[in-house]
């Protein structure tokens, strides 16, 4: 892999879903148990508080890393309404004043984001105007001036997903043709709705050759590559965390398949297990001086003090960008895995998905300590 010399004003742009997240706050002694069990019809659920956030890739992602020291641009899309208003302002307080773009083709999008301790995430969903971004909604003139390009959450974006993912197609060739670095993650849909009954392997199979970076969870790389099989670990997990079922072989034989489509660095987050790190052909990328793992490489997650756990909300876009921060830093692709694990677990101290970083200095001497450590 070729170091990335060539000097541009950019780093990142940071592109897709934008929302806002609306979090109650559980209390962090409550007993961890099956989330059927915790959520019965009839039963009152007391908590603590309602967290406020923004949400999806583009506030997670995009603003982790800002917070990482990284020139990061942002391109996402809001509705002409209460929410729209205050996500705009939320970003500019956070030195974001351009590529937010207000419709007023549908409202902002929201999440009722239900996050208790110990077990993950459930999202009620309204993706809003996502559902009508579209390639022209970004700014190629900018994408142009960086380094790296990182798009996210297509399944919830419906004009890129419907007849077989064309403008998702075009949008990453457009990139592409200005030789920029592609990077793309996902989110998992809905089973029941239209996006999760659409034909993703065939989506996928369009796609993935046009992304260099690769980095969804392993739940919605099942999904997406066998419904059936996803379907089957869903059943037997049977209320808990499906990861945990989900045999190790099985990321060995996805990642045969994401790679064999061209993609050059595939990433699988896995929530408690870590995260599945694997390469193809590092030579065109341009984004360190390493060696690969070509037969792949687990990413031990660190471990999580149980008093300072809030929740675990947008834990996966946090261990993206500090991945993806690594790697626009020159380092080497392990130890950028090694970011990304110090990044998802920070994330989990806070009551929003930025609050719990630490600063991209500390996280540094924290990983180089890991280094050394027998």
């Amino acid at each position: 892999m070729q170091t990335a010399a060539i000097s541009k004003p950019i780093d990142v742009v940071v592109a897709g879903y934008l929302g806002v997240d609306l979090t109650p706050g559980f209390n962090a002694t409550r007993a961890v148990v099956p989330f059927s069990e915790l959520f019965r019809p009839g039963k009152l659920i007391e908590t603590e508080g309602l967290n406020v956030s923004l949400g999806g890739v583009v506030a997670n992602t995009g603003l982790a890393l800002r917070r990482f020291g990284q020139r990061a641009e942002l391109m996402g899309c809001v509705g002409n309404d209460a929410l729209g208003d205050m996500a705009v302002a939320r970003l500019a307080q956070a030195g974001v004043t351009n590529g937010i773009r207000r419709t007023a083709k549908a409202g902002t999008a929201y999440g009722l984001v239900i996050a208790p301790p110990g077990m993950d995430r459930l999202f009620l969903e309204d993706p809003g105007c996502n559902r009508c971004f579209n390639a022209n909604d970004i700014d190629y003139d900018v994408v142009r001036q960086s380094r790296l390009f990182h798009f996210g959450y297509p399944p919830l974006m419906q004009a890129l997903w419907i007849n077989g993912g064309t403008e998702l197609q075009t949008l990453l060739q457009r990139v592409r043709h200005l030789g920029v670095i592609t990077s793309l993650d996902m989110t998992l849909p809905d089973a029941d709705s239209p996006a999760g009954r659409a034909d993703w392997p065939s989506i996928l199979a369009a796609t993935l050759p046009l992304v260099d970076i690769f980095v969804p969870s392993i739940e919605e790389l099942l999904f997406m590559l066998d419904a059936k099989l996803y379907a089957r670990y869903l059943a037997e997990s049977d209320g808990g965390d499906m990861i945990a079922v989900i045999p190790t072989e099985m990321y060995e034989r996805l990642a045969d398949r994401v790679l064999a489509l061209g993609i050059k660095v595939l990433l699988i987050k896995a929530g408690p297990r870590g995260a599945y790190l694997r390469t193809g052909n590092l030579d065109t990328i341009r984004l360190a001086d390493c060696v690969g793992c070509p037969h792949g490489s687990w990413l031990a997650p660190l471990p999580v003090e149980a008093g300072r756990f809030c929740n675990a909300c947008g834990a996966g876009d946090c261990a993206v960008a500090g991945f993806l921060a690594a790697l626009l830093n020159g380092t080497d692709v392990i130890t950028a895995g090694r970011y990304a694990m110090q990044a998802g677990r920070d994330n989990l101290y806070g009551p929003d998905a930025l609050s719990g970083l630490q600063e991209w200095a500390q996280m540094s001497s924290l990983v180089k300590g890991s280094e050394n450590t027998p």
